[in-house]
């Protein structure tokens, strides 16, 4: 009896066992399939945060390019500026040096023009004392030739010597014989007198005149290298005249390149808050998913001594200040995002990625592997490669950007909040983290990677700039 009724019992358990496997197995099976297909829209959401992201880069490298040919052109513009700069103050200073040959060359023209005002005046009064000796001659010629017909007319020459002869005594004769060849003989004199010193006057005019052509011919001369002079004065001032043209030109150039480099970086400032604001809600969506089915991102790594160093050369960049444990939380960052879905499966995959940190972007790590990092991060480095961890965070950055942020499950290590899942308040602060060139507080002086989160480059690289303003994700 008692046997039959524990088979009885055995078999209703048996019954009700099937009966809750018959129901339980599809709920299971509907939960599994409610969960995959919100995984398989968390990866969407993310995939198309990530084209968004794509696009921004896209459009902040187009505009970086921008910028990059605008200061090339800018810099070609400025220099072509200076060079013509140059030029304008030869060709003023050439202009100077023609308006001195031409100052001198009127100081000899006035010169010229006076000494043939001289000339001419001896010229003038040379002819007008030739008018007068011509006419004294010609007043004497008149004179002797009237004289001469006088006697002539009375006899001619036995006229005169009848009139010598009819003297009553001989020394009345003698008187009228030498009175009648005083008269000829000054006549004649002044006659040759006259000849002599027209002679001499028309020696002196053309001496004058031979001078006036000399002075005529250097007037023409200086006239002549003045048209020269002033022509090339005229040619270098429009040589100036279009070099002044042409700086104006080269300087509206660089107004103009002034005004649309300060629109692309207001570009530049709009995309990069838009990237940053992509990366952090990007960090928010994988944090999301992959809190849903937590990762074992445990265990070592085998690392090439390449990936040692950029490792250790990038936990110095970020946390030389920090101490020993601090060095390993942001090596432990590193290596979990190694070993997760969500990132690059190797270390400098994780370390480039793009807008995550900022240490790399500024070229900080690069510069401590040329040099070669110490020795502290080189064993934090090793150590975290073989396995050891500090926590399994996928993200850090200083505590004020973390309570900006609104961030609400996090651990502080020396000056860093690190965490897992981005989780936030259910009200972020308001206030803006900082005025522009403040640092924030708790900062240790490096930029730290909120990106190390998304939004990192809020965290440190640019210090007072407004972090975008991030959703709300919900619990």
């Amino acid at each position: 009896m008692h046997f039959k009724l524990k088979n009885k019992l055995y078999r209703e358990a048996a019954l009700l066992f099937m009966t809750a496997v018959m129901i339980v197995v599809p709920c299971f099976s509907c939960y599994a399939d409610e969960y995959d297909d919100r995984i398989a829209n968390m990866q969407e959401q993310e995939k198309q945060t990530q084209e968004t992201i794509s696009n921004l880069e896209k459009q902040a490298q187009a505009a970086r390019d921008s910028i990059e040919q605008l200061k090339e052109q800018k810099q070609e513009a400025e220099s072509n500026v200076s060079e013509l700069k140059d030029k304008s103050a030869e060709l003023r200073n050439e202009i100077e040096g023609y308006s001195g040959r031409l100052n001198a060359l009127d100081d000899e023209i006035e010169k010229a023009e006076s000494a043939m005002s001289e000339v001419s005046a001896q010229i003038v009064e040379l002819n007008s004392e030739l008018d007068d000796i011509r006419k004294r001659k010609e007043e004497r010629q008149q004179k002797l030739k009237k004289r001469i017909k006088n006697v002539y007319e009375k006899g001619g020459s036995s006229g005169m010597l009848k009139n010598i002869l009819e003297a009553g005594s001989f020394k009345s004769m003698l008187t009228r014989y030498e009175y009648v060849d005083a008269m000829i003989r000054y006549d004649r004199l002044k006659i040759a007198e006259c000849v002599a010193l027209e002679e001499e006057l028309n020696a002196k005019v053309a001496e004058v005149e031979a001078r006036e052509q000399e002075l005529n011919a250097y007037q023409e001369d200086l006239d002549g290298k003045y048209t020269e002079l002033e022509t090339l004065s005229d040619e270098v001032k429009g040589q100036l005249d279009s070099t002044n043209s042409s700086i104006n030109a080269e300087t509206g150039k660089l107004k103009d390149y002034d005004s649309k480099l300060k629109d692309l970086d207001a570009t530049m400032k709009s995309l990069e808050s838009q990237t940053a604001a992509a990366q952090a809600k990007l960090a928010q969506q994988i944090a999301e998913r992959l809190a849903m089915k937590k990762e074992d991102t445990s265990g070592s790594y085998a690392a090439s001594a390449s990936e040692l160093e950029w490792l250790a050369a990038t936990i110095q960049a970020e946390a030389d200040g920090e101490s020993y444990t601090g060095k390993l939380a942001v090596g432990s960052v590193i290596m979990n995002r190694v070993k997760s879905s969500a990132f690059p499966n190797d270390v400098r995959g994780v370390i480039t990625q793009s807008m995550q940190f900022a240490s790399y972007r500024s070229g900080k790590v690069e510069l401590i592997i040329a040099k070669g990092p110490n020795s502290t991060c080189i064993n934090a480095a090793q150590e975290v490669l073989n396995g050891a961890r500090v926590g399994d965070y996928l993200f850090f950055m200083t505590k004020y950007y973390a309570d900006y942020y609104g961030i609400s499950e996090y651990e502080m290590i020396g000056n860093h909040a690190f965490f897992y899942r981005w989780v936030v308040k259910e009200k972020p602060p308001a206030e803006e983290p900082g005025e522009p060139g403040e640092e924030p507080p708790g900062d240790s002086g490096e930029p730290s990677d909120p990106g190390q989160s998304a939004g990192e480059d809020q965290g440190g690289g640019e210090q007072g700039q407004e972090p975008p303003v991030e959703e709300q994700s919900e619990e």
